[in-house]
């Protein structure tokens, strides 16, 4: 090769792999300091995108399970009222059963009376309390639920399930006489069976709901790893590139400051 003053190609040479090994030690560095091997689109953009795809169906899907955790919870409460209620139609049975004998004092008969209007004013309060975020189930007069199943915009219908006394046909009631007990033991008789069977509907759409909320969860989870493995930096090889990348850089230093005194070897030849 020609030694020249003017041209120093080994120099130029030397400083386009002193750069290059430079660039490849700031990306390592960028992605352990980051934490990721994508992260703008200059990286890889059509990677890039697919995260963000990958970014948004985990967002919605994230949103819809913050929909069902609260229609859970809802049905929850109205569950644990509807059992309490359920309870209360049994102790008033036991008070009509003892309303109903005709032999029975008219004091023992408007104590019972008392207890019994007590009980049915306690289902009224009980139900109307079991409210959840503004959500009530099992009030007289509540409204179907339409909970949003997918970020499509499917629902799945969580239907009312009336636990009032007048849902339950209690309304009127009274143990006043024992033909008024007796019908007020048949009203019981039915309304236990009712109270049973709605009982069971929450149940159901509390199990539907949770086991849906559980799988979009697992779904959630293997999308949010296939984002990782796209965009995430492997740290490990990572740090064991940047100790491969440190020395090239130590050593691209070392051949650039020889390629740069190669011109000097000229003085040599006029003696110098």
């Amino acid at each position: 090769m020609a030694l020249s003053i003017n041209t120093n190609n080994g120099a130029a040479i030397a400083l386009q792999k002193f750069s290059a090994n430079n660039n490849d030690l700031n990306k390592i560095q960028n992605h352990i300091s980051s934490g990721k091997k994508v992260d703008s689109p200059k990286d890889d953009a059509a990677t890039l995108a697919i995260a963000q795809e990958l970014l948004a169906t985990y967002a919605g899907t994230g949103a819809v399970r913050d929909g069902l955790s609260r229609a859970s919870a809802t049905i929850d409460v109205a569950v644990a009222a509807g059992e309490a209620t359920a309870d209360i139609l049994v102790e008033m049975k036991g008070l009509a059963v003892q309303a109903s004998q005709e032999g029975l004092d008219q004091t023992s008969r408007d104590a019972l009376n008392s207890a019994f209007t007590a009980l049915q004013e306690q289902v009224t309060t009980i139900n109307d309390s079991a409210s959840f975020a503004g959500s009530n189930l099992i009030a007289a007069g509540a409204a179907d639920q339409n909970v949003l199943s997918d970020d499509s915009g499917a629902t799945i219908k969580v239907a009312a399930q009336d636990l009032s006394s007048d849902g339950l046909g209690l309304t009127g009631q009274s143990l006043g006489d024992a033909g008024n007990a007796a019908s007020a033991l048949a009203a019981l008789d039915a309304a236990i069976t009712d109270a049973s069977s709605k009982l069971a509907n929450l149940g159901s759409s509390a199990n539907r709901i949770e086991t849906h909320n559980v799988n979009l969860g697992v779904q959630n989870d293997t999308v949010a790893a296939g984002i990782g493995n796209l965009v995430d930096a492997d740290l490990a090889a990572d740090s064991a590139a940047l100790k491969s990348a440190e020395l090239k850089q130590a050593l691209g230093a070392v051949s650039l400051g020889i390629a740069n005194a190669a011109p000097s070897r000229i003085l040599s030849l006029f003696g110098g």
